[in-house]
């Protein structure tokens, strides 16, 4: 039986489509990304518009190299003592003296206090309100005047006090105090349990130490930044880090501004691998091998599994970014053990690419599709 005319026009039709599809080949039927071919022969063309270096991780020699070490750029403050007096702080001034009081009045030294501070019993004590120094770094003393107490102890300001008191008042003691001390400390903040002011009760407190008297991190170590600021320099390290590497746990200083902060470690998975998205590292260090399992690994319908690839910036030896690819080819057994080496960073993409033969069975599928109209018509006819 001869099909009417309307189905052999397409048929006809359908073929010279078929022939045109053929003639163009794959490379235009829709893909997640390109094939690992396609990539490494785009490496280091210069006139790409994005040029980059591949390197074909084949051994352990072809590792890339751990993250230079951490070098803080805060200039180092020095130890202090920690009664060391600045603008702000508040101090307490008393005044011991024997015979007649210059002062006309003030409470009778008991025993207790004349043990604590070797006084004789009996002395009047004249216990001055509390004072701030002021911007200048004085406070105003009766009877001797303004006197500078910013970059002096609390000793050194006694005997300036003590001092000026000389031929005025009879054997004169002085006991000062600190009672607020705003310059011996820092302001810590972000994501902490108890952000605010931290007095440095001994001036050798780590950056995990001031983190620690704050009450820790909120969340996971893992996902946390510390920041300091000193002097308009800034140092910044992981907290994960800084617990692993104690040598590289800096001296806080007075003035300080320390940050924690939450900024978790991330990698993204696309092309041709079982899901595509961005994942938060699980932990703080993460290879290779766990990245390709946390993207569930190459589609086994689409991906190349000896296509896998990492982009990556890495800094040159003048600290500038440089685009660079890394391939592994997981169709190797000894692959697996380098992927376990292979340490992932902030901000990795890592690349499944397309099998070659994805692009043959798309085809097959879309000649399929388009036979199938074709085939119902004849179905019918007959």
């Amino acid at each position: 039986m001869r099909l009417p005319k309307s189905v052999s026009l397409g048929r006809r039709s359908f073929a010279a489509f078929a022939a045109c599809l053929l003639v163009s080949g794959c490379s235009t039927l829709p893909s997640s990304g390109p094939t690992g071919s396609a990539i490494r022969k785009s490496a280091d063309i210069t006139e790409a518009p994005f040029p980059y270096k591949l390197v074909n991780v084949a051994g352990v020699a072809d590792l890339p190299l751990p993250p230079a070490k951490i070098v803080p750029t805060l200039r180092d403050a020095g130890q202090r003592p920690t009664d060391l007096l600045g603008p702000g702080d508040v101090v307490n001034v008393a005044i011991y003296e024997v015979g007649v009081s210059l002062f006309g009045g003030g409470s009778i030294v008991g025993a207790g206090e004349s043990a604590a501070f070797g006084i004789p019993a009996g002395s009047t004590a004249e216990r001055l309100p509390a004072m701030r120094i002021d911007d200048r770094g004085m406070i105003k003393v009766p009877f001797v005047g303004e006197v500078r107490a910013a970059g002096r102890t609390a000793a050194g300001l006694q005997a300036a006090i003590q001092g000026g008191l000389r031929g005025k008042s009879q054997s004169p003691q002085v006991i000062v105090t600190v009672g607020d001390s705003v310059s011996n400390s820092i302001i810590l903040g972000g994501e902490v349990a108890r952000p605010g002011r931290l007095v440095l009760t001994t001036n050798r407190e780590t950056l995990s130490d001031a983190i620690a008297l704050g009450g820790g991190y909120r969340g996971q170590a893992k996902d946390a930044v510390a920041r300091v600021e000193r002097n308009g320099g800034t140092f910044e390290m992981r907290l994960s880090d800084l617990l692993d590497l104690p040598a590289e746990d800096i001296r806080v200083a007075p003035g300080d501004r320390v940050s924690v902060i939450s900024r978790p470690q991330t990698f993204s998975v696309l092309g041709a691998a079982s899901r595509a998205e961005e994942i938060t590292f699980p932990r703080s260090s993460l290879s290779l091998a766990q990245a390709v399992a946390l993207g569930g690994g190459a589609n086994p319908n689409q991906g190349d599994a000896a296509a896998i690839f990492v982009f990556r910036m890495d800094k040159d030896a003048a600290g500038v970014d440089r685009p660079t690819v890394y391939s592994l080819n997981m169709m190797q057994p000894g692959a697996y053990l380098l992927s376990q080496r292979f340490m992932m960073r902030d901000r990795d993409l890592l690349y499944v690419g397309n099998a070659r033969a994805n692009q043959v069975s798309k085809f097959v599928q879309l000649v399929s599709q388009l036979f199938l109209p074709v085939a119902t018509a004849q179905s019918t006819v007959r």
